[in-house]
């Protein structure tokens, strides 16, 4: 039997922005890894791995498909860019979803790597690739 009594369970506070708790956390681990303002560092990040081309698919006359460039629009690439870092940082080796994040974060707002980076690189060679098609849009 400890003589010391029992631990008080440690919660992180909210933020006073957004009054959450998972969002401090985030904020707190990438101002102790960088030093510099987290929501500059999110927005850089979401900014860079913004595609601005896609790939669609387009059915020929003669029945083939091929790939044709497109235009991404700004909010669309937006999501696809946080679907990506989210994606990114799960697949990511971590002791938790908070360091995961903000590590695939930091890579990709001031190093320029990571695999949200790479991913947007490959859509932008898919759709460099075919530039061919582009009288198909």
């Amino acid at each position: 039997m400890s003589r010391r009594g029992t631990a008080k369970k440690k919660t992180a506070e909210f933020d006073p922005i957004s009054c959450s708790r998972v969002v401090n956390m985030l904020v707190n681990h990438i101002e102790k890894k960088t030093k510099e303002n987290p929501v500059s560092i999110l927005r850089q990040a979401i900014l860079r791995v913004t595609p601005r081309v896609g790939v669609k698919t387009r059915r020929g006359k003669n029945g083939k498909t091929y790939k044709v460039p497109v235009a991404i629009p700004l909010p669309q690439g937006i999501l696809l860019a946080i679907r990506w870092l989210l994606e990114a940082s799960r697949k990511r080796s971590g002791t938790s979803m908070t360091s995961q994040l903000s590590s695939e974060l930091i890579d990709a707002a001031s190093k320029k790597r990571g695999k949200a980076i790479r991913k947007k690189e490959e859509t932008h060679k898919r759709a460099e690739a075919s530039r061919s098609f582009a009288h198909f849009r």
